[in-house]
């Protein structure tokens, strides 16, 4: 890893990041987040419709510190996703009986 250093600018590192060819990419539209004064645990799972039950198909497990990075990681990249492609609608009233499927908060 290297750093380069701006004047009035904390360094950048630079990462090399490994992807394995193999490396499937899971589909999500449910996820359940839980805690414990040390961990952050996300599972993420998949509910299809007039199916009552979701299988998860990841877990992840981070520090408080690291989930809330990636909440501030998230924010941003919404951000710039909705200045490319227009505002994300959600539903006013977050989740709907009439319409399982999807993300709580």
């Amino acid at each position: 890893m290297s750093a380069k250093k701006q004047a009035g600018q904390p360094a950048q590192m630079h990462l090399n990041v490994e992807l394995p060819a193999n490396l499937e990419a899971i589909y999500s539209n449910f996820a359940l987040i839980t805690h414990s004064p040390s961990e952050i645990v996300i599972d993420f799972a998949r509910m299809l419709p007039n199916v009552p039950k979701a299988k998860v198909y990841a877990r992840i497990l981070m520090t408080p510190m690291n989930a809330k990075l990636l909440h501030q990681a998230l924010g941003e990249n919404l951000g710039k996703f909705e200045e490319q492609y227009g505002e994300i609608k959600t539903p006013k009233h977050g989740f709907h009986e009439e319409r399982p499927i999807g993300f709580k908060k």
